[in-house]
């Protein structure tokens, strides 16, 4: 193979990996991007992030096919419960192309999910957050702000995040 053929499929080969890497996975500290989602079930409605100023988010990315989903989603709405009237709230985002295998993973849930469920069925915006695995959640501020950007699901995770939670909790009210 010549030099010039070996150095342009090196570079080709590069340049495509290129394109299935976002350009910039957000970050603690960054603005969480915006979208707005459609709702999942028929109580869901539509989800706009930029509405829930003034409110901490949790936002959860997951899929039906996700075993530590199973998990993890109940262990969230214990929080949500106990949180809310707080200022906390929750979107959970699947990516379910159909959309009828989310909507049998949630029906099979013991506790039927009071927080928003949407749907990000193109996966647009799993890539706007640099999304590679399946649970990842992103804690955001009142201001908009990504504070905690969490990957898969273990035991103790609940407890992380409840700690990031209060913490955020009490800065806002002693601000």
């Amino acid at each position: 193979m010549n030099k010039l053929f070996k150095s342009l499929l090196i570079s080709s080969v590069f340049s495509l990996s290129l394109i299935a890497i976002p350009a910039t996975a957000v970050e603690e500290g960054m603005a969480a991007p915006e979208f707005t989602l459609p709702g999942v079930r028929t109580n869901d409605m539509d989800i706009t992030l930029s509405e829930l100023k003034g409110k901490i988010v949790y936002v959860d990315f997951w899929a039906s096919w996700c075993a530590p989903c199973l998990r993890s989603l109940p262990e969230i709405h214990v929080l949500y419960e106990q949180y809310r009237d707080q200022g906390f709230e929750v979107v959970a985002i699947t990516i379910d192309d159909p959309v009828e295998d989310a909507l049998d993973f949630l029906n099979d849930l013991e506790t039927p999910l009071s927080y928003h469920v949407v749907l990000d069925q193109t996966a647009e915006i799993m890539d706007q957050y640099g999304v590679v695995g399946m649970p990842t959640s992103f804690l955001i501020d009142r201001e908009g702000i990504i504070r905690k950007v969490h990957k898969g699901f273990r035991e103790g995770d609940t407890q992380l995040l409840e700690q990031a939670l209060l913490s955020l909790l009490a800065q806002e009210t002693a601000d």
